[in-house]
């Protein structure tokens, strides 16, 4: 069964172009005041908006994303309550070996 992960690749390359855009706009605004800063505290605020309506709209696929997975192990714990208690009590002992190494 093939799951469409969301890919974070698009919501790096919003992000690194909010910050790009910050930069630049916060050179500029040294200099500026008046009418010239008020415009480009509007473009930060447009930017700012885009990268929050890319951030809600990736939140929501990556919830959707982990409820399949919650839901997934459950139906297989449930199926294989044995398997499953087997595979903990083993990760449970090899952390154990590690935690008293240390």
């Amino acid at each position: 069964m093939a799951r469409k992960t969301p890919s974070v690749d698009p919501l790096l390359a919003d992000f690194q172009t909010l910050v790009q855009d910050t930069e630049k706009l916060l050179q500029q605004s040294a200099s500026l005041a008046g009418e010239q800063a008020e415009g480009l505290r509007a473009q930060i605020e447009a930017s700012l908006a885009r990268a929050r309506t890319s951030l809600h709209a990736n939140e929501e696929s990556l919830r959707q994303c982990c409820a399949s997975g919650v839901k997934a192990t459950e139906n297989y714990v449930q199926q294989h309550p044995l398997q499953s208690l087997g595979v903990c009590a083993g990760i449970g002992f090899l952390l154990g070996l590690l935690v008293a190494r240390r």
